[in-house]
């Protein structure tokens, strides 16, 4: 079965019903989705963001969740050593840098909707999926 390591943008972007859910989820009909044990961590780093930003509601977070929860993801456990060298390689956070050793561990391309993630991985010579526009 095909895997593909996901992020947190790519996940939240479902789950809230953003403008890319629908190629997001055509795009992972079928394959196995990878993402670091981080992930649970991440998406509620991003909706504590929301909330300063006044973007969600606790309720509309809290729902959100709940369907992210029910995504089936295998959660890995990426070197936190090379994890720390690529952080530090191409001046990322390392938890960019958990996604990428995922996807060079896995020999997978990476599903991101973040920028500065997309272009790191590219740099690492890791693949990027590309969404239909």
């Amino acid at each position: 079965m095909t895997r593909i390591v996901v992020d947190a943008s790519a996940v939240i972007a479902v789950v809230v019903n953003e403008s890319h859910r629908d190629a997001l989820i055509a795009a992972t009909r079928g394959v196995s989705l990878i993402s670091p044990a981080s992930l649970p961590w991440e998406i509620g780093n991003a909706f504590s963001a929301m909330f300063k930003q006044g973007r969600i509601s606790l309720e509309d977070a809290q729902a959100a969740l709940a369907e992210a929860e029910r995504v089936p993801i295998q959660l890995v456990e990426p070197s936190l050593a090379e994890s720390l060298r690529v952080a530090h390689e191409f001046a990322i956070y390392a938890y960019d840098a958990y996604m990428i050793i995922s996807a060079q561990q896995f020999r997978c391309p990476l599903l991101t909707l973040d920028r500065g993630l997309r272009t790191a991985a590219l740099k690492a010579d890791v693949q990027v999926m590309e969404l239909p526009q």
